[in-house]
C-alpha cells in the first residue's frame, strides 16, 4: 500500500499581477535559476500582447493558455508482454503544466528572423494560441490524434 499523497506545493503568486499562471509562466522560462531574468522576458511579452491586441495581457494569456490544455493524452501500459498507448484524461494540474511547456517550446523553436528575443518569440506564440494557431496548438492536436486513433485500447485503463 501507497503512503499518503504529497501535499501541492502552493507557488507564489507573482508580484506585478499577483496570478499564480503567470508565475508559473516565469518559472518555466527561467534557466539557470535567473528568475529576474526570466521575469522580465515574461512581463515584457504580457506587455507586447497587450499592446498588439488592444486588450488585457493576463486575461488574453489565460484565454490562450485554456486554447492549449490537452484533455486526453496517450500513457503506455504494458499487458501480456505487449505495449499499449491507452488513452487517459489528464488531471487539471497537469494540463496546466503541459500547456505552459508547449508555450514556451513553441516559442523557444521560432526562428530568429523577426523575433529577437524570448519576449517577442512568447508573445507571438501566446498570439498565436489565442487564434488557435501555432506549434503549441498543434501539438495539443497531436496528442488528441494519438489518443484518438488508440482508442482501441481504452479498456486496458484502470
Amino acid at each position: 500500500m501507497r503512503s499518503n499523497k504529497t501535499p501541492a506545493k502552493k507557488i507564489q503568486l507573482d508580484p506585478v499581477y499577483g496570478d499564480a499562471l503567470v508565475s508559473k509562466l516565469i518559472n518555466g522560462v527561467m534557466s539557470d535559476g535567473r528568475k529576474s531574468v526570466a521575469a522580465k522576458q515574461v512581463y515584457k511579452a504580457i506587455d507586447i500582447v497587450a499592446e498588439q491586441t488592444k486588450s488585457d495581457g493576463i486575461i488574453y494569456l489565460n484565454e490562450a493558455l485554456n486554447n492549449v490544455k490537452p484533455t486526453i493524452e496517450v500513457r503506455s501500459r504494458r499487458v501480456g508482454g505487449a505495449s499499449y498507448q491507452v488513452p487517459t484524461p489528464i488531471r487539471p494540474e497537469r494540463r496546466d503544466s503541459l500547456a505552459i511547456r508547449w508555450l514556451i517550446n513553441a516559442a523557444k523553436a521560432r526562428g530568429a528572423n523577426p523575433y529577437r528575443t524570448l519576449a517577442d518569440k512568447l508573445a507571438a506564440e501566446i498570439v498565436e494560441a489565442h487564434e488557435n494557431a501555432g506549434n503549441a496548438i498543434k501539438k495539443k492536436l497531436d496528442t488528441h490524434k494519438m489518443a484518438e486513433a488508440n482508442k482501441a485500447f481504452a479498456h486496458f485503463r484502470w
